[in-house]
């Protein structure tokens, strides 16, 4: 994947694909919607896409139903992993409603067919509507059991041809273990992909980082509740971890 070289002014990536984990969108409530939350989020991103960057977001489910979770239980894994999937469509269409409040014109697109409420993905309709200016969502991960949304994320990262893959998480970046449980954690500005498979750090699963290392798909990992970080993010500033 390469990077653009536009003006000093605008964004540096001009392709981008947004990843935001469905616990994102509850708040701290943990389950369900926090709308005010969402209206926030929404904000970063209009902002973005207004800047004249074709974004595609993926979200994950989390905050209504997580496969890996329900299997545990004693589950079904296939099963529970399809749940986990309708409910990154329920928070894609949520979060399409507060986009298109906000004037930005968007279109879902479902990895499970589903016509009634989105389009099915197709990489060509998808790549037409980011010439048209229009931000996709692409929801119901990669429409196959036992793969994360992270993975998804990555996948369609390299379908579309996207310059940098954007995770969004609670924290600043990448540690060397949980800032919130280990005051001692170690913060990095850049690390390689090699290295975050090596110390096996959460960044993202271990099929996502190999798909990006495999692809030279730079990953920024930065923390979605700090006003304008994908912005800048984006435009090239020096934002939470660089993972390449």
């Amino acid at each position: 994947m390469s990077e653009s070289a536009p003006p000093e002014s605008g964004p540096r990536y001009r392709r981008v694909l947004l990843k935001i984990s469905g616990e994102a969108l509850a708040g701290d409530r943990g389950v369900g919607f926090d709308f005010d939350r969402i209206g926030f989020f929404a904000e970063q991103i209009v902002a973005v896409a207004r800047s004249g960057v074709e974004l595609g977001l993926v979200i994950g489910g989390g905050n209504i139903v997580r496969g890996s979770q329900l299997s545990q239980m004693g589950m079904d894994r296939v099963g529970a992993d399809y749940m986990g999937m309708l409910g990154t469509v329920i928070n894609a269409m949520a979060l399409q409603d507060v986009l298109e409040k906000q004037g930005l014109d968007t279109r879902v697109m479902t990895a499970i067919r589903m016509e009634e409420l989105a389009e099915p993905y197709i990489r060509r309709r998808a790549l037409r509507h980011f010439e048209k200016g229009r931000t996709v969502i692409f929801a119901g991960g990669t429409g196959n059991p036992y793969f994360s949304t992270d993975t998804a994320a990555v996948l369609r990262a390299i379908q579309i041809k996207a310059d940098v893959i954007i995770k969004a998480t609670s924290v600043d970046g990448v540690y060397s273990a949980d800032p919130k449980k280990d005051p001692n954690a170690t913060f990095y500005e850049s690390i390689s992909y090699r290295d975050v498979m090596l110390e096996e750090l959460r960044v993202m699963d271990q099929t996502a980082i190999t798909l990006c290392k495999e692809n030279q798909l730079p990953l920024v990992v930065l923390n979605l509740h700090s006003p304008g970080a994908v912005a800048r993010a984006v435009r090239g500033e020096r934002v939470g971890t660089l993972v390449s």
